[in-house]
């Protein structure tokens, strides 16, 4: 058999998997912001037809999507009925936080030192969109642009393993208040300590970059949780 023979045989099925792994990582992606936001509540089981529908795709993505969540442990299978979120407790929420603050703190203090002014510029879209969304109450979204600004943030500092980890743990992660900051008109006014945090990052403020960065990880525990803050 020729070499372009071979060539025809082969090209179809390389391009087959292609797109269906990258939809899959999309749909993982959105029903993992949708967890994190409240949107998929732990007391309600969720088919797959009935979030393929709401995500316009078909259900086989979804499947295995849930099935990547199942296997981190945030989703649980319901014989016969569909998926359930896995309700984390206090305890091992607050656990996470204290690795992010372990992990992120000090990582966005090392960022105050090296980030020049351009990788700063980059950010301060998606600091402005952050802003958007908290008005607009696009929850998900704001989940989404929020994730997008702290891994990026943290990606200054060359140590992808950190990224990853945070990436993690801030799937796991629950802001069950979001609807009612923003109802309230609360939620842009956390939002807004992006552009602050920036700032802080621009001026090679690093002690004022770490404590701005644990205030506003403590949102998480706090007031995007519904709980009082100290």
């Amino acid at each position: 058999m020729s070499i372009d023979a071979r060539r025809a045989r082969t090209t179809p099925v390389l391009g087959s998997l292609a797109e269906p792994t990258s939809l899959r990582s999309r749909v993982t992606q959105v029903l993992r912001e949708a967890m994190v936001a409240g949107e998929l509540a732990p007391d309600t089981i969720y088919s797959a037809p009935a979030l393929a529908e709401r995500l316009g795709v078909s259900a086989t993505p979804v499947r295995e999507a849930m099935m990547e969540l199942t296997r981190e442990g945030l989703v649980e299978t319901i014989r016969h009925r569909g998926y359930r979120v896995v309700e984390l407790g206090d305890v091992a929420l607050d656990e996470i936080i204290e690795l992010r603050a372990l992990i992120e703190v000090p990582t966005v203090g090392r960022v105050a030192g090296t980030a020049t002014a351009e990788q700063v510029a980059r950010l301060r879209p998606l600091a402005d969109r952050l802003t958007e969304t908290a008005e607009s109450g696009e929850l998900r979204e704001f989940v989404a642009a929020d994730t997008a600004f702290h891994l990026q943030l943290l990606a200054i500092a060359g140590n992808a393993r950190i990224v990853e980890e945070v990436r993690r743990l801030r799937g796991m992660s629950r802001l069950s208040a979001l609807r009612r900051l923003h109802q309230e008109g609360r939620l842009t006014a956390t939002a807004r300590e992006h552009h602050a945090l920036l700032d802080r990052v621009e001026a090679r403020d690093a002690p004022g970059a770490e404590a701005l960065m644990r205030h506003h990880l403590g949102h998480v525990r706090g007031v995007w949780a519904g709980l009082p803050e100290s």
